[in-house]
């Protein structure tokens, strides 16, 4: 096991090295093809990707840095910020947006105290505005984690947020 410098959150990140090398080598046989595949088994084991995963896996897989940062950063389901254990996806389209979803929001940040883009100090929280979560009709609605809250109103924050530890 090693620990990662530089400090990230104000905590030293530490990397099992072994648990790296499982993923690489025994769930994707360390094939150059399967980089989203191993930076996705990365991420949902530290629910972020932490800069020194991805330097290893940059020495054992053989490619990159600049190129594994090109993949991690082009698509928008990877973090390379520390994110909550909850992730709350507040949606700000049209039809969420003229049912109330902007009193949503700001209840939350206000209930979290945190703003768009923001993760609480404990980490239980992440908090993302997105444009459409699929469920207009239900407007508005908030995603925490897999679950759908819909026809929520910004008096119902906090019974809800209250169902996640």
């Amino acid at each position: 096991m090693s620990e990662a410098n530089p400090l990230i959150g104000g905590e030293a990140v530490k990397i099992d090295d072994t648990e790296l090398d499982r993923i690489i080598g025994e769930e994707f046989e360390s094939d150059k093809e399967n980089l989203i595949m191993i930076l996705q088994a990365i991420q949902r084991k530290f629910n972020y990707l932490p800069p020194p995963t991805l330097t290893y896996v940059s020495e054992k897989l053989g490619i990159t840095l600049s190129q594994i940062y090109g993949v991690a950063t082009f698509y928008s389901t990877f973090s390379l910020e520390p994110r909550g254990k909850n992730i709350i996806s507040i949606c700000l389209g049209t039809a969420c947006h003229v049912r109330g979803g902007e009193r949503v929001r700001e209840r939350i940040e206000e209930s979290l105290c945190i703003h768009d883009g923001e993760t609480t100090e404990d980490r239980r929280f992440t908090l993302e505005s997105v444009r459409c979560i699929g469920c207009c009709s239900l407007g508005p609605v908030v995603r925490i984690n897999e679950d759908i809250h819909g026809r929520i109103s910004s008096d119902a924050v906090g019974k809800i947020l209250n169902q996640y530890d």
